[in-house]
């Protein structure tokens, strides 16, 4: 396991280790966050596995930009139009697909999806190919981390990279909310974003 910093080097460590289907704690504008890359299902089982998290609960999708969740088949419409507004943000939004895309089958029917407001990590998500799936950095059932010694004392022994972005500026984790087929909206879980 390595720790790097925020900076060049630590975007392409960070990069090789995801793309070779490691697992990496990263930072976001929220909370520290537990990283795999979605194309190497080992790497996300690791994920379940470190975490303690229990597999019926799904993990969401970063993406670098609103483009790549279209891109990926996720319609955006009716009040999820609204919503993205506060993307980039701590905002999750759980949207159906609306395409077969197979390009990307390792994605399910209904994904949540949420574009980070840190400039570093949607480079690092960019590099990636634009989407990685990140679950908060602490163990089931604990206080997520918001800085990188937290989140090393929780799962970071586990992980291939640590990258270490000092405190978490939100502190808070995102917003959750589940957009339906009539675009009806559900609030999952209150954070950051007011809904």
């Amino acid at each position: 396991m390595q720790i790097v910093k925020s900076d060049e080097e630590g975007l392409e460590a960070a990069a090789k280790v995801l793309l070779a289907g490691g697992v990496a704690v990263i930072p976001t504008d929220t909370v520290y966050g537990l990283a795999a890359h979605p194309d190497f299902p080992e790497a996300v089982d690791r994920l379940y596995t470190i975490k303690g998290r229990e597999a019926k609960k799904p993990i969401a999708l970063l993406a670098s930009d609103v483009g790549v969740v279209e891109r990926a088949g996720y319609q955006i419409t009716g009040k999820a139009c609204e919503l993205v507004k506060h993307w980039p943000g701590g905002l999750t939004l759980i949207l159906a697909k609306s395409t077969l895309n197979s390009q990307l089958s390792t994605l399910n029917s209904a994904e949540g999806f949420r574009v980070p407001d840190h400039d570093w990590t949607r480079r690092l998500l960019a590099k990636c190919g634009g989407l990685l799936r990140v679950t908060s950095a602490n163990l089931s059932g604990q206080r997520a981390a918001t800085d990188a010694p937290a989140a090393l004392a929780d799962v970071g022994l586990s992980a291939d990279i640590v990258v270490d972005d000092g405190i978490s500026l939100g502190g808070v984790p995102s917003t959750v909310v589940k957009v339906g087929p009539e675009g009806s909206l559900e609030v999952l879980r209150r954070g950051g974003v007011e809904i």
